[in-house]
């Protein structure tokens, strides 16, 4: 069984965080990704690169996985994933994309804009609780 936690921003050791997840939001619809080889959706968002600060990570991530060209980044929370032996710590954070590129990772084969969470989930017992930390906390403003 897996567990999802959250914590305060800063309130768990840097080099901890391992992930940046970004729930964005574009025109007021949340973006999502798909994955080349799989047929599951997925909130943009990986691992950190050694050296890199967390959020460039999420920068990075967000444009490599979107073409997004015009974004903001705020952090939202520390998240973990416990599976009763490990517990692995990234920091979520929400996006509003002002330009979406056509330009994509070579690893992501499509993004979509979705008025909710789509059902079909690469993480479907991680994802759901992210997305729902963000969507109580930054209502999406249609553009």
């Amino acid at each position: 069984m897996l567990n999802v936690n959250f914590y305060e921003l800063n309130s768990v050791e840097d080099k901890k965080l391992r992930f940046a997840v970004i729930m964005a939001s574009y025109k007021g619809k949340w973006v999502f990704v798909r994955h080349k080889e799989r047929e599951t959706w997925e909130i943009p968002g990986g691992r950190r690169e050694p050296g890199e600060n967390i959020s460039d990570t999420a920068s990075r991530e967000l444009v490599e996985e979107t073409g997004a060209k015009d974004i903001s980044i705020v952090p939202v929370s520390i998240y973990s994933v416990d599976n009763g032996e490990n517990e692995s710590f990234g920091q979520l954070f929400y996006s509003e994309i002002k330009i979406l590129g056509m330009q994509l990772d070579h690893e992501i084969g499509e993004v979509k804009l979705h008025d909710r969470m789509p059902e079909n989930l690469t993480y479907p017992l991680i994802q759901p609780y992210l997305f729902t930390k963000v969507e109580k906390q930054f209502p999406r403003m249609k553009a």
